[in-house]
């Protein structure tokens, strides 16, 4: 075999091209110098890799193969190709190199050091061989990759059959989360046309508290001790934002707040929230079979919350006709429910709100929607990514009631021109009934300046 044929071959076996039998990557290893590939672990690895799919291919999609069996017929099949593979190794590096390639076949493959690695946020895989990374806010590519597209499809299915769910041809997107509760979308083919993709946006082993986001920037001292009071008061409070601005995280923080004399349930698309309490109840929607049946929306959930007996209900995310539903449960006793929306701005999670009810596909007048809106939530904390990668609440509004047809709000925080949530001089409406179930707030936070916080601090006047 020539050296230019054999660095053909190389490169074949290093996209998966082509399968890899032992005598072969025996030979491969022993003119790798030839090749001219001077990361010979690498290599090794990915030979071995090979090696050992192609001889457990059939078992490893089983459903009925447990992980214990699985793991012990891999441990096995190692020791067999290293031995026949021929190349020498140091007891540390066959450790080493077994390690590895147990992960990249039982696990998640080079995702595993990215997932363990916690300065990193989100891991973005854009085919087999390329992995870029979210770190301190900035996306930038690793060096790591899948040997070939069915590799990363068997991460894939064994990230989502985890869950009860399927990724194939006739249903090529779906949500599923890790078992720490990293939230996982995946595609593939046909509209994904560049390989299979990945994305898995990772949460804290440590859930995250008031104080942290005060810490990070998020929001203040005084617009942190207003939400606890809000949501103590059982106040209806939305949290709206765009993709990746951080709404849940604030979801989960604000719902520490919740007394543990409450019951909680929980709903979402794919269960992720992690509440301190010890009275929850979680449920998550399910998508149909592939007989197209059993199939468990958010809406759905809503309405059978309802039958549980809950004191809050928290939907991880309303998208669709679910958001009548929680509108109903908000103005018929189960106050201080918590929710998210994708939307850019508090008077536009409104809007999308709105919309929302009107895909439930009752025929309602906008008015009487808008006046349930205005009825049902009290607070739309607003929240952000910014350019620097830092996620900030930008806006707290409240909700006041109806002027004519339209819902009125006004600002009680938002973002100053020094990049600082601060307070815009307004003395929420509802300041009253907060203090008076959840305790005494100082006025004075909500002052602009010190004659307006003098003012405040006075009381108002007789």
């Amino acid at each position: 075999m020539t050296g230019l044929t054999l660095a053909a071959r190389l490169r074949d076996v290093e996209r998966g091209q082509v399968a890899v039998t032992a005598p072969t990557s025996a030979r491969l290893g022993s003119r790798v110098e030839a090749s001219g590939v001077t990361d010979r672990h690498a290599l090794l690895k990915r030979r071995i890799h090979v090696a050992i799919v192609e001889r457990l291919g059939p078992i490893l999609g089983q459903a009925d193969v447990t992980d214990e069996d699985l793991a012990r017929q891999v441990q096995a099949e190692l020791q067999v190709v290293l031995d026949e593979d021929g190349t020498p190794l140091s007891v540390t590096e066959r450790a080493r190199l077994t390690e590895q390639v147990s992960a990249e076949v039982l696990g998640l493959g080079p995702l595993e050091p990215l997932l363990r690695d916690p300065s990193i946020t989100e891991i973005m895989v854009n085919g087999p061989s390329t992995i870029y990374v979210e770190r301190a806010g900035t996306l930038e590519r690793v060096h790591a990759s899948f040997v070939d597209e069915q590799h990363l499809r068997r991460i894939i299915d064994r990230v989502v059959a985890k869950v009860g769910r399927r990724c194939d041809e006739s249903s090529p997107m779906v949500d599923a989360r890790l078992a720490d509760g990293s939230r996982v979308n995946a595609v593939i083919a046909p509209i994904a046309v560049d390989g299979s993709g990945l994305t898995i946006r990772k949460f804290a082993v440590d859930s995250y508290g008031i104080e942290d986001l005060i810490s990070f920037g998020t929001l203040t001292t005084d617009a942190a001790d207003v939400l606890a009071a809000a949501v103590k008061a059982a106040k209806t409070v939305l949290v709206s934002g765009g993709t990746g601005s951080g709404k849940t995280t604030t979801l989960n923080v604000l719902s520490s707040f919740i007394s543990e004399a409450e019951r909680i349930v929980t709903i979402e698309d794919a269960a992720e929230l992690r509440l301190e309490q010890e009275h929850v109840f979680r449920l998550e929607s399910r998508p149909q079979n592939m007989e197209g049946r059993g199939e468990v929306t958010i809406r759905d959930l809503v309405r059978n919350a309802l039958r549980m007996r809950p004191d809050r209900i928290i939907v991880g995310e309303v998208r669709d006709g679910a958001a009548l539903d929680m509108l109903q449960a908000m103005s018929t006793g189960h106050d201080g429910s918590l929710c998210t929306v994708h939307a850019n701005g508090v008077r536009d999670a409104l809007a999308r709100i709105e919309t929302m009810v009107l895909m439930a596909g009752v025929e309602l007048p906008v008015q009487a929607i808008r006046a349930q809106i205005a009825s049902a939530i009290t607070l739309v904390v607003h929240q952000d990514r910014m350019h620097d990668g830092t996620r900030k609440i930008t806006c707290i509004a409240e909700v006041c009631g109806m002027e004519g047809d339209k819902v009125t709000m006004q600002n009680i925080f938002e973002l100053d021109g020094s990049g600082r949530l601060a307070a815009t001089g307004i003395v929420p409406d509802c300041l009253s009934e907060i203090a008076e179930r959840s305790g005494r707030i100082d006025r004075a936070m909500f002052a602009v300046d010190e004659f307006s916080r003098a003012q405040l601090k006075a009381g108002p006047r007789s």
